[in-house]
């Protein structure tokens, strides 16, 4: 009970408040005031301390405030200054629209004690908006019967501002036909009207394309524009027209029906069903309703039978063309029928000729006549063959051709000819008729064989088969028949030591050239001869190539050892002081090979040895070597034996058996091996007999030396190849040269050598080597 009391009390007080605020209105005074629209917040109006005539502190004391309609607050008090600010920048057109003048009530409360005051603020319009049509573009439709004064209301723009910032006047763009007028309605709004100032003309200018400008009266002044599309209404006003009034056409006789003789035209210039036209034949006769007809639509003029010239030269046909109304138009067809070139020319062949010999000079090829059952034009003729062909037409008598070559004809060259003589007339249109002559070109022997190369290189290995195919020669010859019979042969050689008959021979009919024997290398590296190609025409005409042959070499020859000789009576003994160091020159295996290339390229290797590890053999030179110190445990003799390999394929060897005797100096005699012993006892009595005769007579030591070193020269001098005796002697000859790269003797080795006698047997001793200096791999041992 108590709340409610106190909700009583509270609304009686709000009610007193409202009627003594509604009392103190009717009394008072407003005060007026005024700003610009778009001015931005927290401008000043004015200072209402100063209007209400109170102290500055005065306002704030007795709790003065601002208060509006719906307490929408567009302005602020400062309660110190006494300042009354817009609170917000104002929008004239939103607050009032198109209401004129824009007044904001407002009232100034002073709560101590209780005081209104009155007041409104004007709000001045700015012209901020330009005039705006709501219809863009505008669509009017005005009959061309429409005559000048009449006028056409047109939708108005719209401009949100007020007073002079709203539209004052409306423009249209410059053209002959139209002016525009500013009305003005009750409510003081102004719209256009269009006005027509001269007659409009449909065919001259079917629509017009107009701008209309809105402009206001602010300062600067605003616009806005439309399109305005004027579109003329047609009326019927204008008759056909035809194109020409007179049409001349020529018709050939042959013309079939239906052809199309000619299409007039005729255009109105009105649309739509006023510019609609129909044809049809005007005032015609009825051979001329039976001979042409004319389709009412297109105007297309055709045969409706067939045309005689005899009987009709010459037609005039009246044509009339009509639009929906009353109006029409007329032309006149005027048809000359055309005589028909029908006959085409007819040709008669009275000599022909089919072969011509090549190289003959202007022949006879045909002779024909011509002629045209037509008349006039259409009778005379005209004859014709093709330009890029070496013949001739002649004309002879009236109308007779002769056809001839116009220069020597090559059957090489071209040996057939398709003439195609063409005989035209000179109607219209032109008939041919066309002769076909084929013309072939006889051969003559003109042309000599030609070789596809004038020099043939071919390669053959050695050791071939008798009767192997080693190649051939081709010559052709551009003649034909006999002519072009090509006979192959040899030519005598050059070289008159060349057996060429019994190295090769050739097939006469196709070129292909055989070996007859087996070829050597070796004998016989290459050699060359001539091939003759001759055909069967007559006279026979011929030409040459020469032909080279290479043997190509085969791995056919096993190594050959010049050094030591192998064909002696008794193998050498090489000898060695047990003093050499490692790497001395014990001898050279010097061997060759009667290849070439790499078939005679020679290595060298050792394949057996008595103590192996103590020789070595160089592979490239075939120098014997030492291949370490030599010791008092070392055998005295040793048996080496060299093998020496070529590098063809499949490769070939050869091996070599040397002796080396090691000796101490000269104190140790030489003793033959026994096999080599055996050997000399066997080969030469003399030498038996030469021991026996040491033994028994040692004065005679001396002698018996000289004796046998004799002997051994002249055996050697007996030998085919260099070769050294069991006891080195006499000088190494200087032809021996390098094969291969396998090193040479040429430089020497030489030994001082002496006899000692008193001690009943023959013994050489070596006093000391004499070693020159090496250069190379090349040294050979040479013993004095």
């Amino acid at each position: 009970m108590e709340a409610s009391g106190k909700l009583i009390y509270r609304q009686r007080q709000v009610i007193l408040f409202f009627v003594l605020f509604g009392l103190s209105l009717a009394g008072v005074e407003r005060w007026r005031y005024s700003v610009v629209e778009e001015t931005e917040g927290s401008s000043f109006v004015t200072n209402l301390a100063k209007d209400l005539g109170l102290g500055q502190r005065e306002l704030s004391k007795r709790g003065a405030r601002v208060i509006s309609k719906g307490n929408k607050l567009h302005m602020k008090l400062d309660q110190e200054t006494g300042d009354l600010l817009l609170n917000e920048k104002l929008d004239r057109e939103e607050l009032c629209g198109h209401t004129d003048p824009c007044m904001l009530r407002f009232q100034v409360l002073l709560e101590n004690p209780l005081e209104f005051f009155q007041a409104e603020l004007q709000i001045i319009d700015i012209n901020d908006h330009s005039p705006v049509f709501i219809d863009k573009d505008m669509l009017l439709k005005i009959s061309e019967s429409s005559p000048p004064g009449t006028t056409f209301p047109l939708k108005n723009a719209q401009d949100v501002d007020v007073g002079r910032n709203n539209i004052e006047s409306y423009m249209i763009s410059p053209n002959s036909y139209f002016h525009v007028l500013t009305r003005k309605r009750s409510d003081g709004s102004r719209y256009p009207e269009l006005v027509l100032d001269k007659a409009l003309d449909r065919e001259q200018e079917p629509e017009l394309r107009l701008t209309l400008t809105a402009q206001d009266g602010g300062s600067p002044p605003r616009s806005g524009t439309a399109r305005i599309n004027i579109e003329v209404m047609d009326i019927n006003d204008n008759a056909p027209e035809f194109e020409q009034p007179l049409y001349r056409v020529q018709i050939p006789e042959d013309s079939p029906i239906g052809f199309l003789i000619v299409t007039v035209s005729a255009t109105d210039a009105d649309t739509g069903v006023n510019g609609e036209i129909s044809y049809s034949l005007f005032q015609a006769s009825e051979e001329i309703c039976q001979t042409f007809e004319i389709n009412s639509m297109t105007g297309e003029i055709r045969l409706k039978n067939q045309l005689d010239f005899e009987r009709i030269q010459f037609s005039e046909v009246n044509i009339e063309a009509k639009d929906a109304g009353s109006f029409s138009g007329k032309c006149t067809v005027l048809t000359q029928v055309l005589d028909v070139n029908d006959n085409v020319p007819e040709v008669t062949v009275s000599a022909f000729t089919r072969q011509i010999p090549e190289n003959s000079p202007e022949a006879m090829v045909a002779v024909f006549s011509v002629s045209d059952l037509d008349s006039e034009e259409n009778g005379k003729i005209n004859c014709t063959i093709q330009d890029d062909l070496p013949f001739l037409l002649k004309s002879s008598l009236e109308n007779f051709y002769t056809l001839v070559t116009e220069r020597p004809l090559d059957r090489e060259s071209r040996a057939e000819y398709n003439v195609i003589i063409t005989i035209t007339d000179l109607g219209t249109p032109r008939l041919k008729t066309q002769l076909n002559v084929t013309v072939t070109v006889s051969d003559v022997n003109d042309n000599a064989p030609a070789f596809s190369q004038t020099t043939y290189t071919l390669r053959v290995r050695e050791n071939n088969s008798p009767a192997l195919h080693i190649g051939s020669v081709s010559a052709t010859d551009a003649d034909s028949g006999a002519n072009a019979l090509v006979t192959y042969s040899l030519l005598p050689p050059q070289d008159p030591q060349l057996a060429l008959a019994s190295l090769v021979s050739i097939n006469a009919d196709n070129g292909q050239l055989f070996a007859l024997r087996s070829l050597d290398y070796e004998a016989l590296q290459a050699f060359e001869f001539g091939v003759r190609a001759a055909d069967r025409g007559s006279p026979a005409l011929s030409s040459q190539a020469r032909v080279r042959v290479l043997v190509l070499d085969d791995n056919d020859n096993s190594p050959f050892v010049l050094y030591p000789p192998q064909n002696g009576s008794a193998p050498c003994t090489e000898l060695v002081p047990r003093a050499a160091e490692a790497g001395y020159l014990v001898t050279k295996v010097v061997a060759v090979d009667g290849d070439s290339g790499q078939n005679a390229w020679l290595s060298y290797q050792l394949l057996r040895a008595t103590e192996p590890g103590l020789f070595g053999v160089w592979a490239h030179n075939g120098e014997v070597r030492t291949a370490r110190l030599l010791s008092e445990r070392d055998a005295v003799k040793h048996r080496l034996v060299v093998l020496v390999k070529d590098n063809g394929e499949p490769p070939r060897s050869a091996s070599v058996t040397l002796h080396v005797l090691l000796v101490d100096g000269f104190s140790q005699p030489y003793l033959p091996l026994p096999e080599v012993a055996a050997a000399e006892a066997q080969a030469d009595p003399l030498t038996v007999y030469l021991v026996i005769a040491l033994a028994s007579v040692s004065s005679l030591f001396l002698f018996s030396v000289l004796v046998f070193v004799a002997v051994r020269l002249c055996r050697r001098s007996r030998a085919a190849s260099a070769g050294r005796c069991p006891v080195p002697e006499g000088h190494f000859r200087g032809h021996l040269v390098d094969v291969s790269g396998t090193g040479t003797l040429s430089q020497s080795y030489q030994y001082e050598v002496c006899l000692r006698g008193g001690s009943g047997t023959s013994e050489f001793k070596f006093l000391k080597p004499i070693v020159p200096n090496f250069q190379g791999h090349s040294l050979g041992p040479e013993i004095e």
